[in-house]
């Protein structure tokens, strides 16, 4: 069947539907590292090469997929083809990025059922070194990231504090709340609510000086800057310069445009004067026509209200049978999980080590190995769900296939339809000055939880024998030349994120080789 038969047998969305399955497809099989490398390369795609939103639609998608729970690079390229192919585009290509994964990890899943206590060493090894690249990729992911976050000088504040922040503590409802305050820090800024109050209170306590206070101590007119007569009252002129009924004299004037360049001078870069509007509240959102969502504020509404009494259905009836089944026990776990998690893939990992191994339904060390293998399989990071629902059933003597896909609905249906519904209420507030401030902030604080990700995964990323719990890749600098290089080679040589996985497993085994030669 060629191009144009499937247009023709796909109808209305035949247009796309190649394009579709094409960019999913693909992004399925080569989106390695997580998503902050996604989130790159969904900018380098679709909005570089195929111009399907703008810059700023990219952004205000990205706080988006954020701010909600669930994977949040699965749902941002959910909005992506949303926006641009509708509600079947988008489940299309869903599913389409979605499953190269998720099959590959219900593969692993069966793999890993099967083998011993114990892996050979040359598997430690190659685990380590795929954590190790995988820990530079990220890293430098962010880096890129926090150029687009950082506007100014309060989003760079937003982003070492959420990083700083994340770093220092760790809890569920830690990150939505970081994420949550940096959107109402730079709305309360942009407004300029505390500009007066901080900068009275700063005066006050003598940490500032007034701005005239040196034009006064020379005797200068605070406001024209010409010598005043001592013997006659402030405001008055010196014979020869007093003012016509037409308004000060020339010279007054220029004195006049002087101080006020002197003053635009030392405003900071992006600055705005006492009272000025800013230019989130001058230049309203101009929203091309291709990048407008056919999707209704009510209808959205509807999504999200149907999808909280589906939660609330779960977590009733997971509290009050007696003894549900194992498979929906796992179903509810994990539905709970994918409700609940905020800041996508580097979050979910200890909520699912809590939801599942806590349970008894997994080891932790077929959890860790899972955890290190799955950084070498492409799309998102909450696909590892798939993994652990296809082992629990594995070792309770279920087909694996039928935990895989229970796990498989239950931590992406939540992000998925909170999205959908999120989407047609964005609608009609995106153009809004106060969101558009909330974006700003959201963004600066999603990209500082990054850096956490990189810290978390850097602590355990170190496999052996003797410690299959993980220990920090700083223990051994091998590792750290691993994670430089792949740094180094995506940052200054283009190497794509699957090239550096490779290497960094390669670059394992070369460790394993000359330690054992040694040994």
């Amino acid at each position: 069947m060629g191009v144009s038969d499937w247009r023709q047998t796909l109808g209305p969305y035949g247009h796309h539907a190649v394009d579709i399955l094409r960019a999913e497809w693909y992004l399925g099989l080569t989106s390695f590292g997580g998503p902050p490398v996604h989130f790159k390369i969904f900018h380098d795609k679709f909005v570089v090469k195929l111009k399907w939103i703008d810059d700023q639609l990219y952004q205000e998608l990205f706080s988006i997929s954020q701010a909600l729970s669930g994977p949040a690079s699965t749902k941002m390229l959910y909005c992506i083809n949303l926006i641009h192919d509708g509600v079947l585009g988008a489940l299309i290509g869903f599913l389409f990025w979605s499953l190269p994964g998720a099959l590959g990890m219900y593969a692993l899943s069966i793999g890993v059922s099967s083998i011993g206590s114990t892996l050979p060493r040359a598997v430690y090894a190659l685990l380590s070194g795929l954590n190790a690249a995988t820990v530079g990729i990220i890293a430098l992911a962010a880096v890129e990231l926090s150029r687009k976050a950082v506007t100014d000088k309060v989003t760079r504040t937003l982003v070492f504090l959420s990083g700083a922040a994340g770093l220092l503590y760790n809890a569920l409802w830690y990150f939505p709340v970081l994420i949550l305050a940096s959107g109402v820090v730079t709305v309360v800024h942009d407004k300029r609510w505390l500009h007066r109050p901080v900068n009275a209170t700063l005066t006050a306590v003598g940490f500032r000086k007034r701005k005239t206070a040196p034009a006064e101590e020379e005797g200068l007119d605070p406001r024209t800057h010409v010598q005043l007569d001592p013997l006659k009252g402030a405001g008055e002129f010196p014979v020869g310069q007093q003012p016509s009924a037409a308004g000060p004299s020339p010279e007054l004037r220029v004195a006049e445009r002087a101080d006020d360049g002197a003053e635009e001078r030392d405003l900071a870069p992006g600055a705005r004067r006492e009272n000025e509007p800013s230019r989130t509240e001058s230049e309203p959102r101009v929203i091309p026509r291709e990048h407008q969502l056919n999707f209704s504020w009510k209808t959205g509404s509807a999504v999200i209200a149907l999808f909280l009494t589906s939660f609330v259905a779960v977590m009733v009836a997971r509290g009050v049978l007696a003894h549900p089944p194992l498979l929906y026990r796992l179903f509810a776990n994990l539905y709970l999980a994918g409700t609940i998690i905020f800041g996508g893939g580097p979050v979910v990992i200890p909520l699912l080590r809590e939801y599942v191994v806590a349970e008894g339904w997994v080891s932790p060390r077929d959890f860790l190995i899972g955890l290190a293998l799955a950084q070498a399989f492409p799309g998102p990071n909450f696909n590892f769900a798939v993994f652990l629902g296809g082992l629990t059933a594995a070792n309770s003597g279920l087909p694996s296939a039928a935990g895989a896909a229970a796990a498989f609905v239950g931590i992406f249906f939540p992000g998925m339809a909170l999205v959908q519904g999120t989407m047609g209420v964005w609608s009609s507030l995106r153009s809004r000055p106060c969101v558009k401030s909330a974006v700003k902030g959201v963004n600066a604080s999603a990209v500082g939880l990054i850096y956490t990700a990189v810290y978390r995964i850097w602590l355990v990323g170190y496999l052996d024998e003797g410690f299959q719990s993980g220990r920090s890749l700083g223990d051994d600098p091998w590792w750290v030349v691993v994670t430089t290089t792949a740094y180094v080679g995506g940052r200054y040589y283009g190497l794509s994120a699957p090239v550096v996985i490779i290497l960094g497993a390669a670059l394992g085994l070369v460790r394993y080789g000359v330690v054992s030669g040694r040994g």
